[in-house]
Protein backbone atom coordinates (compact mmCIF):
# COMPACT_ATOMS: atom_id res chain seq x y z
CA UNK A 1 0.00 0.00 0.00
CA UNK A 2 1.37 3.52 -0.74
CA UNK A 3 1.31 5.87 1.90
CA UNK A 4 3.73 9.00 3.06
CA UNK A 5 6.82 9.73 1.16
CA UNK A 6 6.51 7.33 -1.55
CA UNK A 7 2.97 8.47 -2.75
CA UNK A 8 4.36 12.34 -2.39
CA UNK A 9 7.80 10.99 -4.38
CA UNK A 10 4.87 9.46 -7.34
CA UNK A 11 2.84 12.63 -6.83
CA UNK A 12 5.63 14.88 -7.85
CA UNK A 13 6.76 12.62 -10.78
CA UNK A 14 3.02 12.90 -11.81
CA UNK A 15 2.99 16.82 -11.45
CA UNK A 16 6.14 17.26 -12.96
CA UNK A 17 4.34 15.74 -16.54
CA UNK A 18 1.34 18.06 -15.70
CA UNK A 19 3.60 21.32 -15.45
CA UNK A 20 5.38 19.78 -18.20
CA UNK A 21 2.43 20.04 -20.82
CA UNK A 22 1.94 16.58 -20.42
CA UNK A 23 -1.80 15.82 -18.94
CA UNK A 24 -3.70 13.16 -20.78
CA UNK A 25 -3.41 10.44 -17.79
CA UNK A 26 -2.96 7.84 -20.29
CA UNK A 27 -0.25 9.08 -22.18
CA UNK A 28 1.26 10.17 -18.63
CA UNK A 29 1.76 6.42 -17.69
CA UNK A 30 2.36 4.98 -20.46
CA UNK A 31 5.76 7.59 -20.79
CA UNK A 32 6.54 6.38 -17.32
CA UNK A 33 5.83 2.97 -18.16
CA UNK A 34 8.82 2.94 -21.09
CA UNK A 35 10.86 4.49 -18.14
CA UNK A 36 10.51 2.05 -15.31
CA UNK A 37 11.49 -0.35 -18.67
CA UNK A 38 14.43 0.70 -19.59
CA UNK A 39 15.29 1.06 -15.53
CA UNK A 40 14.17 -2.76 -15.13
CA UNK A 41 16.58 -3.71 -17.83
CA UNK A 42 19.56 -1.79 -16.17
CA UNK A 43 18.77 -3.38 -12.76
CA UNK A 44 18.74 -7.06 -14.32
CA UNK A 45 21.98 -6.47 -15.97
CA UNK A 46 23.70 -5.18 -12.61
CA UNK A 47 21.71 -8.27 -10.56
CA UNK A 48 23.76 -10.42 -13.97
CA UNK A 49 26.81 -8.44 -13.19
CA UNK A 50 27.53 -9.75 -9.62
CA UNK A 51 26.03 -13.05 -9.97
CA UNK A 52 28.99 -13.15 -12.86
CA UNK A 53 31.63 -11.33 -10.48
CA UNK A 54 30.49 -13.83 -7.45
CA UNK A 55 31.02 -16.77 -9.91
CA UNK A 56 34.36 -15.81 -12.16
CA UNK A 57 32.75 -16.03 -15.05
CA UNK A 58 31.36 -13.66 -17.71
CA UNK A 59 27.75 -12.86 -18.55
CA UNK A 60 26.00 -15.09 -20.89
CA UNK A 61 23.60 -13.41 -22.71
CA UNK A 62 24.06 -9.64 -21.62
CA UNK A 63 21.54 -7.06 -22.25
CA UNK A 64 23.37 -3.87 -22.91
CA UNK A 65 26.66 -5.69 -24.61
CA UNK A 66 29.70 -2.91 -23.90
CA UNK A 67 28.62 -0.52 -26.78
CA UNK A 68 25.46 0.03 -25.50
CA UNK A 69 26.50 0.45 -22.00
CA UNK A 70 25.56 4.37 -22.61
CA UNK A 71 21.67 3.38 -22.65
CA UNK A 72 21.89 2.19 -19.42
CA UNK A 73 19.69 4.31 -16.60
CA UNK A 74 22.22 4.34 -14.31
CA UNK A 75 24.73 5.87 -17.05
CA UNK A 76 22.39 8.37 -18.24
CA UNK A 77 20.87 9.81 -15.44
CA UNK A 78 23.81 11.38 -14.94
CA UNK A 79 24.61 12.94 -17.84
CA UNK A 80 23.51 16.45 -18.40
CA UNK A 81 19.35 17.18 -19.60
CA UNK A 82 20.19 17.99 -23.18
CA UNK A 83 22.16 15.11 -23.45
CA UNK A 84 20.25 12.78 -22.08
CA UNK A 85 17.48 13.77 -24.58
CA UNK A 86 19.82 13.50 -27.34
CA UNK A 87 20.34 10.16 -26.26
CA UNK A 88 16.67 8.97 -26.02
CA UNK A 89 15.50 10.24 -29.74
CA UNK A 90 18.67 9.79 -31.90
CA UNK A 91 18.98 6.81 -33.72
CA UNK A 92 19.92 3.60 -32.28
CA UNK A 93 19.28 5.43 -28.68
CA UNK A 94 17.59 4.39 -25.53
CA UNK A 95 13.96 4.29 -26.84
CA UNK A 96 15.01 2.39 -30.18
CA UNK A 97 16.42 0.12 -27.82
CA UNK A 98 13.50 -0.43 -25.80
CA UNK A 99 11.87 -0.98 -29.24
CA UNK A 100 14.03 -3.12 -29.97
CA UNK A 101 14.97 -5.61 -27.11
CA UNK A 102 14.32 -9.14 -26.80
CA UNK A 103 11.60 -9.19 -29.75
CA UNK A 104 10.23 -12.03 -27.80
CA UNK A 105 10.02 -10.36 -24.50
CA UNK A 106 7.09 -10.30 -22.21
CA UNK A 107 6.91 -6.15 -22.60
CA UNK A 108 8.91 -4.93 -25.65
CA UNK A 109 7.20 -7.40 -27.61
CA UNK A 110 4.30 -5.05 -27.17
CA UNK A 111 6.45 -1.77 -28.23
CA UNK A 112 5.15 -1.52 -31.85
CA UNK A 113 4.02 1.69 -32.60
CA UNK A 114 5.24 3.14 -29.34
CA UNK A 115 6.03 6.99 -29.38
CA UNK A 116 8.38 8.65 -27.17
CA UNK A 117 6.30 12.11 -26.20
CA UNK A 118 8.26 13.85 -23.28
CA UNK A 119 8.82 17.11 -25.13
CA UNK A 120 11.78 18.82 -23.19
CA UNK A 121 15.80 17.92 -21.58
CA UNK A 122 13.99 19.12 -18.49
CA UNK A 123 11.21 17.40 -18.16
CA UNK A 124 13.06 14.08 -18.98
CA UNK A 125 15.75 14.87 -16.68
CA UNK A 126 13.38 15.76 -13.86
CA UNK A 127 11.48 12.75 -14.12
CA UNK A 128 14.32 10.95 -14.21
CA UNK A 129 15.76 12.03 -10.97
CA UNK A 130 12.51 11.56 -9.54
CA UNK A 131 12.08 8.13 -10.51
CA UNK A 132 15.88 7.16 -9.60
CA UNK A 133 15.09 8.29 -5.87
CA UNK A 134 11.93 5.98 -5.61
CA UNK A 135 13.00 2.66 -3.74
CA UNK A 136 11.43 -0.42 -5.80
CA UNK A 137 13.41 -2.79 -4.82
CA UNK A 138 10.71 -5.55 -4.39
CA UNK A 139 7.85 -6.90 -6.21
CA UNK A 140 5.19 -5.68 -4.14
CA UNK A 141 7.04 -1.87 -3.96
CA UNK A 142 7.36 -2.11 -7.18
CA UNK A 143 3.37 -3.14 -7.83
CA UNK A 144 1.71 -0.60 -5.34
CA UNK A 145 3.87 2.29 -7.23
CA UNK A 146 2.27 0.89 -10.54
CA UNK A 147 -1.40 0.59 -9.01
CA UNK A 148 -0.93 4.20 -7.46
CA UNK A 149 -0.10 5.33 -10.85
CA UNK A 150 -3.02 3.45 -12.68
CA UNK A 151 -5.05 4.63 -10.28
CA UNK A 152 -4.91 7.92 -11.89
CA UNK A 153 -6.81 6.81 -15.42
CA UNK A 154 -9.50 7.25 -13.18
CA UNK A 155 -9.13 11.31 -14.41
CA UNK A 156 -9.58 9.81 -17.74
CA UNK A 157 -12.61 8.30 -18.03
CA UNK A 158 -14.15 11.06 -20.64
CA UNK A 159 -11.80 8.97 -22.95
CA UNK A 160 -13.47 5.11 -22.38
CA UNK A 161 -10.46 4.26 -20.54
CA UNK A 162 -11.27 3.28 -16.66
CA UNK A 163 -10.03 0.61 -14.49
CA UNK A 164 -12.25 -1.30 -12.68
CA UNK A 165 -12.17 -0.69 -8.57
CA UNK A 166 -9.61 -2.92 -6.93
CA UNK A 167 -11.52 -3.89 -4.09
CA UNK A 168 -14.21 -4.77 -6.18
CA UNK A 169 -11.89 -6.85 -8.16
CA UNK A 170 -10.03 -8.38 -5.21
CA UNK A 171 -13.91 -9.95 -4.14
CA UNK A 172 -14.38 -11.02 -7.32
CA UNK A 173 -11.22 -13.01 -7.12
CA UNK A 174 -11.29 -13.88 -3.29
CA UNK A 175 -15.01 -15.45 -4.33
CA UNK A 176 -13.29 -17.22 -7.63
CA UNK A 177 -10.53 -18.49 -5.29
CA UNK A 178 -7.93 -19.07 -8.24
CA UNK A 179 -5.23 -21.99 -7.53
CA UNK A 180 -1.92 -22.68 -9.21
CA UNK A 181 -3.43 -25.23 -11.90
CA UNK A 182 -5.64 -22.56 -13.56
CA UNK A 183 -5.61 -20.88 -16.60
CA UNK A 184 -7.29 -17.53 -15.65
CA UNK A 185 -8.42 -15.71 -19.34
CA UNK A 186 -9.57 -11.76 -19.04
CA UNK A 187 -10.63 -11.75 -22.75
CA UNK A 188 -11.09 -7.64 -22.49
CA UNK A 189 -7.96 -6.93 -19.99
CA UNK A 190 -7.09 -3.35 -19.79
CA UNK A 191 -4.45 -2.38 -17.16
CA UNK A 192 -4.43 -6.40 -16.76
CA UNK A 193 -6.08 -5.71 -13.19
CA UNK A 194 -7.60 -8.77 -12.95
CA UNK A 195 -5.01 -11.01 -14.12
CA UNK A 196 -2.59 -9.60 -11.68
CA UNK A 197 -4.84 -9.59 -8.53
CA UNK A 198 -5.37 -13.28 -9.53
CA UNK A 199 -1.77 -13.63 -9.47
CA UNK A 200 -1.71 -11.98 -6.16
CA UNK A 201 -3.88 -14.17 -4.38
CA UNK A 202 -2.46 -17.24 -5.69
CA UNK A 203 1.05 -15.93 -4.47
CA UNK A 204 -0.30 -15.49 -1.13
CA UNK A 205 -2.33 -18.51 -0.58
CA UNK A 206 -0.04 -21.01 -2.55
CA UNK A 207 3.70 -19.64 -1.12
CA UNK A 208 4.70 -23.42 -0.79
CA UNK A 209 2.75 -25.17 -3.72
CA UNK A 210 4.97 -22.43 -6.23
CA UNK A 211 8.21 -24.06 -5.08
CA UNK A 212 7.61 -27.14 -6.53
CA UNK A 213 9.34 -27.19 -10.30
CA UNK A 214 6.40 -27.75 -11.92
CA UNK A 215 4.00 -25.92 -10.39
CA UNK A 216 5.76 -22.87 -10.60
CA UNK A 217 6.68 -23.94 -14.51
CA UNK A 218 3.21 -23.94 -15.25
CA UNK A 219 2.03 -20.48 -12.96
CA UNK A 220 5.22 -18.05 -14.44
CA UNK A 221 4.68 -19.25 -18.44
CA UNK A 222 0.76 -20.72 -18.66
CA UNK A 223 -1.81 -19.67 -16.23
CA UNK A 224 -2.30 -15.76 -17.13
CA UNK A 225 -3.36 -15.08 -20.25
CA UNK A 226 -5.53 -11.94 -21.43
CA UNK A 227 -6.40 -10.35 -24.51
CA UNK A 228 -6.10 -6.58 -25.54
CA UNK A 229 -6.80 -4.76 -28.94
CA UNK A 230 -5.92 -1.31 -27.84
CA UNK A 231 -1.98 -0.22 -27.99
CA UNK A 232 -1.57 1.66 -25.13
CA UNK A 233 -3.26 -0.11 -23.05
CA UNK A 234 -1.29 -3.52 -24.04
CA UNK A 235 1.95 -1.75 -22.81
CA UNK A 236 0.44 -0.21 -19.62
CA UNK A 237 -1.34 -3.71 -18.89
CA UNK A 238 2.34 -5.60 -19.81
CA UNK A 239 3.87 -3.22 -17.51
CA UNK A 240 1.10 -4.08 -14.45
CA UNK A 241 2.06 -7.97 -14.83
CA UNK A 242 5.53 -7.31 -15.22
CA UNK A 243 5.98 -4.89 -11.73
CA UNK A 244 4.23 -7.81 -10.20
CA UNK A 245 6.48 -10.77 -11.05
CA UNK A 246 4.72 -12.39 -13.82
CA UNK A 247 7.02 -12.36 -16.34
CA UNK A 248 5.51 -14.37 -19.28
CA UNK A 249 2.03 -13.60 -19.28
CA UNK A 250 0.04 -14.55 -22.77
CA UNK A 251 -1.13 -11.65 -23.71
CA UNK A 252 -2.68 -11.28 -27.41
CA UNK A 253 -2.70 -8.19 -29.21
CA UNK A 254 -6.30 -9.03 -30.42
CA UNK A 255 -9.99 -7.66 -30.75
CA UNK A 256 -11.19 -10.58 -28.56
CA UNK A 257 -14.46 -10.76 -30.95
CA UNK A 258 -13.04 -10.77 -34.17
CA UNK A 259 -12.97 -13.38 -36.72
CA UNK A 260 -9.05 -13.25 -35.77
CA UNK A 261 -9.69 -14.93 -32.19
CA UNK A 262 -10.21 -18.19 -34.07
CA UNK A 263 -7.83 -20.13 -31.56
CA UNK A 264 -9.63 -19.44 -28.20
CA UNK A 265 -11.35 -22.35 -27.57
CA UNK A 266 -11.72 -24.49 -24.34
CA UNK A 267 -8.80 -22.68 -23.48
CA UNK A 268 -8.61 -21.50 -20.07
CA UNK A 269 -10.22 -22.72 -16.66
CA UNK A 270 -11.18 -19.37 -15.70
CA UNK A 271 -12.58 -16.13 -16.36
CA UNK A 272 -12.23 -13.10 -14.94
CA UNK A 273 -13.34 -9.89 -16.73
CA UNK A 274 -15.36 -6.71 -17.00
CA UNK A 275 -16.16 -6.59 -20.33
CA UNK A 276 -17.09 -2.90 -22.69
CA UNK A 277 -20.69 -1.96 -21.42
CA UNK A 278 -23.18 -0.44 -24.42
CA UNK A 279 -20.51 -1.09 -27.61
CA UNK A 280 -21.99 -2.33 -31.05
CA UNK A 281 -20.37 -4.14 -33.62
CA UNK A 282 -20.78 -5.00 -37.45
CA UNK A 283 -21.77 -8.66 -37.68
CA UNK A 284 -19.67 -9.03 -40.59
CA UNK A 285 -16.45 -8.86 -38.07
CA UNK A 286 -17.40 -11.35 -35.30
CA UNK A 287 -16.51 -13.84 -34.69
CA UNK A 288 -19.19 -16.58 -35.96
CA UNK A 289 -19.27 -18.93 -33.00
CA UNK A 290 -20.19 -16.22 -30.99
CA UNK A 291 -23.17 -15.25 -32.95
CA UNK A 292 -24.70 -18.53 -33.50
CA UNK A 293 -24.77 -18.69 -29.98
CA UNK A 294 -26.49 -15.32 -29.19
CA UNK A 295 -27.59 -13.00 -32.35
CA UNK A 296 -26.42 -9.36 -31.11
CA UNK A 297 -24.51 -6.97 -32.06
CA UNK A 298 -24.01 -5.71 -27.97
CA UNK A 299 -20.53 -6.21 -26.96
CA UNK A 300 -21.70 -7.14 -23.25
CA UNK A 301 -23.66 -9.94 -24.61
CA UNK A 302 -21.04 -11.39 -27.28
CA UNK A 303 -18.47 -11.68 -24.68
CA UNK A 304 -20.84 -13.62 -22.48
CA UNK A 305 -20.93 -16.05 -25.77
CA UNK A 306 -17.12 -15.22 -26.08
CA UNK A 307 -15.73 -16.74 -22.22
CA UNK A 308 -18.14 -19.76 -22.97
CA UNK A 309 -16.29 -20.80 -26.00
CA UNK A 310 -12.88 -19.89 -24.60
CA UNK A 311 -13.64 -22.10 -21.26
CA UNK A 312 -12.82 -25.59 -20.83
CA UNK A 313 -15.97 -27.63 -19.90
CA UNK A 314 -15.73 -27.40 -16.07
CA UNK A 315 -14.26 -23.84 -16.42
CA UNK A 316 -15.72 -21.34 -14.27
CA UNK A 317 -16.08 -17.71 -14.70
CA UNK A 318 -16.88 -13.91 -13.03
CA UNK A 319 -17.86 -10.98 -15.24
CA UNK A 320 -19.45 -7.91 -14.52
CA UNK A 321 -22.31 -6.75 -16.52
CA UNK A 322 -24.96 -4.32 -16.78
CA UNK A 323 -27.83 -4.72 -15.53
CA UNK A 324 -29.63 -4.10 -18.69
CA UNK A 325 -28.04 -7.96 -19.59
CA UNK A 326 -30.18 -9.20 -16.57
CA UNK A 327 -34.00 -8.44 -17.68
CA UNK A 328 -33.94 -6.63 -20.73
CA UNK A 329 -36.51 -8.78 -23.15
CA UNK A 330 -34.54 -8.66 -26.55
CA UNK A 331 -34.27 -11.96 -28.03
CA UNK A 332 -30.59 -11.77 -28.11
CA UNK A 333 -30.59 -10.75 -24.05
CA UNK A 334 -33.46 -14.07 -23.45
CA UNK A 335 -30.96 -16.10 -25.99
CA UNK A 336 -28.21 -15.32 -23.33
CA UNK A 337 -29.95 -15.87 -20.11
CA UNK A 338 -31.35 -18.73 -21.14
CA UNK A 339 -27.91 -20.60 -22.10
CA UNK A 340 -26.43 -19.66 -18.83
CA UNK A 341 -29.30 -21.12 -16.63
CA UNK A 342 -30.52 -24.15 -18.83
CA UNK A 343 -27.38 -24.80 -20.79
CA UNK A 344 -24.45 -24.24 -17.96
CA UNK A 345 -24.85 -23.90 -14.19
CA UNK A 346 -25.24 -20.39 -13.32
CA UNK A 347 -24.44 -19.73 -9.79
CA UNK A 348 -24.73 -16.41 -8.07
CA UNK A 349 -25.79 -12.98 -9.40
CA UNK A 350 -24.31 -10.12 -6.93
CA UNK A 351 -25.78 -6.93 -7.45
CA UNK A 352 -24.16 -3.70 -7.27
CA UNK A 353 -25.11 0.04 -6.40
CA UNK A 354 -24.52 2.44 -9.44
CA UNK A 355 -22.28 4.30 -7.50
CA UNK A 356 -19.30 1.91 -7.95
CA UNK A 357 -18.12 3.05 -10.94
CA UNK A 358 -18.54 6.98 -10.23
CA UNK A 359 -16.75 9.49 -10.74
CA UNK A 360 -17.10 8.02 -14.68
CA UNK A 361 -19.82 6.37 -14.75
CA UNK A 362 -22.89 5.55 -12.85
CA UNK A 363 -24.67 2.71 -14.72
CA UNK A 364 -26.21 0.13 -12.09
CA UNK A 365 -23.87 -3.41 -12.45
CA UNK A 366 -24.11 -6.98 -11.33
CA UNK A 367 -21.64 -10.09 -11.48
CA UNK A 368 -22.41 -13.39 -12.77
CA UNK A 369 -21.00 -16.44 -11.89
CA UNK A 370 -21.43 -19.89 -13.73
CA UNK A 371 -19.45 -22.96 -14.60
CA UNK A 372 -19.40 -24.17 -18.53
CA UNK A 373 -21.18 -27.58 -18.60
CA UNK A 374 -22.78 -28.06 -21.58
CA UNK A 375 -25.16 -30.07 -20.12
CA UNK A 376 -26.78 -27.75 -17.38
CA UNK A 377 -27.03 -28.35 -13.71
CA UNK A 378 -28.46 -24.76 -12.70
CA UNK A 379 -30.66 -25.91 -9.51
CA UNK A 380 -30.93 -22.69 -7.53
CA UNK A 381 -29.29 -19.40 -8.41
CA UNK A 382 -27.60 -17.23 -5.23
CA UNK A 383 -28.64 -13.45 -5.07
CA UNK A 384 -27.23 -10.52 -2.88
CA UNK A 385 -27.97 -7.71 -3.36
CA UNK A 386 -24.85 -5.42 -2.27
CA UNK A 387 -26.01 -1.59 -0.42
CA UNK A 388 -22.36 -0.71 -0.28
CA UNK A 389 -18.79 -1.17 -0.81
CA UNK A 390 -16.84 0.70 1.70
CA UNK A 391 -16.46 3.55 -0.66
CA UNK A 392 -19.40 6.79 -0.66
CA UNK A 393 -21.36 6.48 -3.42
CA UNK A 394 -20.96 10.10 -5.06
CA UNK A 395 -18.04 11.05 -7.21
CA UNK A 396 -15.55 11.39 -4.69
CA UNK A 397 -15.86 7.81 -3.77
CA UNK A 398 -14.61 8.01 0.08
CA UNK A 399 -13.20 5.49 1.80
CA UNK A 400 -16.04 5.02 4.61
CA UNK A 401 -15.91 1.53 5.47
CA UNK A 402 -12.82 -0.73 6.97
CA UNK A 403 -10.84 -1.95 4.06
CA UNK A 404 -8.46 -4.21 2.79
CA UNK A 405 -4.76 -4.52 0.88
CA UNK A 406 -4.05 -8.24 1.46
CA UNK A 407 -6.52 -11.69 0.95
CA UNK A 408 -5.26 -12.55 4.45
CA UNK A 409 -6.85 -9.04 5.64
CA UNK A 410 -9.93 -9.43 3.80
CA UNK A 411 -10.35 -12.99 5.68
CA UNK A 412 -9.80 -11.39 8.83
CA UNK A 413 -12.77 -8.67 7.93
CA UNK A 414 -14.49 -11.59 7.09
CA UNK A 415 -14.09 -13.80 11.24
CA UNK A 416 -14.36 -10.39 12.45
CA UNK A 417 -17.84 -9.40 10.45
CA UNK A 418 -19.18 -13.24 12.26
CA UNK A 419 -18.44 -11.75 15.29
CA UNK A 420 -19.76 -8.40 15.18
CA UNK A 421 -21.11 -7.22 11.72
CA UNK A 422 -19.48 -4.53 9.74
CA UNK A 423 -21.52 -1.62 8.11
CA UNK A 424 -20.56 0.58 5.02
CA UNK A 425 -18.95 -2.45 3.59
CA UNK A 426 -20.56 -5.26 2.26
CA UNK A 427 -17.57 -7.46 0.81
CA UNK A 428 -16.82 -9.64 3.51
CA UNK A 429 -20.03 -10.69 4.12
CA UNK A 430 -20.70 -11.56 0.51
CA UNK A 431 -17.17 -13.68 0.64
CA UNK A 432 -18.27 -15.08 3.97
CA UNK A 433 -21.87 -16.13 3.10
CA UNK A 434 -20.40 -17.22 -0.54
CA UNK A 435 -17.81 -19.72 1.04
CA UNK A 436 -19.96 -20.90 3.21
CA UNK A 437 -23.49 -21.41 0.84
CA UNK A 438 -24.58 -24.02 2.72
CA UNK A 439 -25.70 -21.72 5.55
CA UNK A 440 -27.81 -19.66 2.67
CA UNK A 441 -31.10 -21.83 2.03
CA UNK A 442 -32.65 -20.76 4.81
CA UNK A 443 -32.29 -17.16 4.25
CA UNK A 444 -35.92 -15.32 3.43
CA UNK A 445 -36.45 -13.10 0.59
CA UNK A 446 -36.44 -10.04 2.89
CA UNK A 447 -32.41 -9.94 3.42
CA UNK A 448 -29.73 -9.34 1.68
CA UNK A 449 -28.86 -12.76 0.48
CA UNK A 450 -31.05 -16.00 -0.72
CA UNK A 451 -31.44 -18.73 -2.99
CA UNK A 452 -34.19 -18.85 -6.10
CA UNK A 453 -35.07 -22.20 -7.46
CA UNK A 454 -34.73 -23.33 -10.66
CA UNK A 455 -37.82 -23.28 -11.55
CA UNK A 456 -39.19 -20.06 -10.71
CA UNK A 457 -36.55 -18.24 -12.48
CA UNK A 458 -38.06 -20.32 -15.68
CA UNK A 459 -41.34 -18.85 -14.73
CA UNK A 460 -39.97 -15.49 -14.81
CA UNK A 461 -38.72 -16.15 -17.90
CA UNK A 462 -35.37 -16.33 -16.76
CA UNK A 463 -35.50 -12.93 -15.34
CA UNK A 464 -32.17 -12.61 -13.35
CA UNK A 465 -33.27 -9.12 -11.88
CA UNK A 466 -32.88 -9.10 -7.44
CA UNK A 467 -35.90 -7.01 -7.44
CA UNK A 468 -37.74 -9.76 -9.66
CA UNK A 469 -37.30 -12.06 -6.49
CA UNK A 470 -36.39 -10.09 -3.63
CA UNK A 471 -39.17 -9.11 -0.96
CA UNK A 472 -40.04 -6.12 0.69
CA UNK A 473 -40.87 -5.57 4.39
CA UNK A 474 -42.93 -2.72 5.12
CA UNK A 475 -43.79 -1.45 8.87
CA UNK A 476 -47.05 -0.99 9.39
CA UNK A 477 -47.84 2.25 10.98
CA UNK A 478 -50.29 4.16 12.41
CA UNK A 479 -51.62 7.83 12.57
CA UNK A 480 -54.16 9.94 14.44
CA UNK A 481 -57.55 10.62 12.55
CA UNK A 482 -58.20 14.15 11.12
CA UNK A 483 -60.07 15.37 13.87
CA UNK A 484 -57.20 14.56 16.63
CA UNK A 485 -54.72 16.65 13.73
CA UNK A 486 -57.07 19.46 13.40
CA UNK A 487 -57.42 19.68 17.35
CA UNK A 488 -53.59 19.59 17.51
CA UNK A 489 -52.97 22.68 14.88
CA UNK A 490 -55.55 24.55 16.46
CA UNK A 491 -54.09 24.29 20.23
CA UNK A 492 -50.67 24.70 18.25
CA UNK A 493 -52.39 27.96 16.57
CA UNK A 494 -53.75 29.22 20.02
CA UNK A 495 -50.24 28.66 21.62
CA UNK A 496 -48.94 30.77 18.85
CA UNK A 497 -51.06 33.64 19.69
CA UNK A 498 -50.32 33.80 23.32
CA UNK A 499 -46.61 33.68 22.60
CA UNK A 500 -47.11 36.56 20.21
CA UNK A 501 -49.71 38.96 22.44
CA UNK A 502 -46.65 38.42 25.78
CA UNK A 503 -44.11 39.27 22.90
CA UNK A 504 -45.77 42.77 22.46
CA UNK A 505 -46.82 43.22 25.96
CA UNK A 506 -43.14 43.28 26.46
CA UNK A 507 -41.81 45.04 23.51
CA UNK A 508 -43.99 48.16 25.00
CA UNK A 509 -42.82 48.07 28.57
CA UNK A 510 -39.00 48.22 27.24
CA UNK A 511 -40.80 51.68 25.01
CA UNK A 512 -42.36 53.28 28.37
CA UNK A 513 -38.85 52.17 30.26
CA UNK A 514 -36.50 54.10 27.72
CA UNK A 515 -34.78 50.67 26.70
Amino acid sequence: MITGELRNQIDKVWNAFWTGGISNPLMVIEQITYLLFIKRLDELQTAEEKKANLLQKPIEKPIFPPDKYDLRWSRFKDKSPEEMLTLFKKEGGVFDFIRGFGKDSSFSKYMKGANFMIPTARLLDQVVQLLSAIEMRDRDTKGDVYEYLLSKIESAGQNGQFRTPRHIIKMIVAMMEPTPEDIICDPSAGSCGFLVMAGEYIREKYAQELLKPAVKEHFENRAIMGMEFDPTMIRIGAMNLLLHGIENAQIQDIDALSKNNEEFKEQSTLALANPPFKGSLDADHVLVDLLRLVQTKKTELLFLALMLRGLKTGGRAAVIVPDGVLFSSSKAHLQIRRELVEKQKLQAIISMPSGVFKPYAGVSTAVLIFTKTNSGGTDKVWFYDMKADGRSLDDKRTVIGPDFEKFAELDALIAQHQQQPITNNDIPDIVGRWRNKVTETSRKRTEQSFFVPLEEIRTNKYDLSINRYKEVSYEQKTFDSPEVILDKIKQLDEERKEGLQLLEEMLGQNVETGF
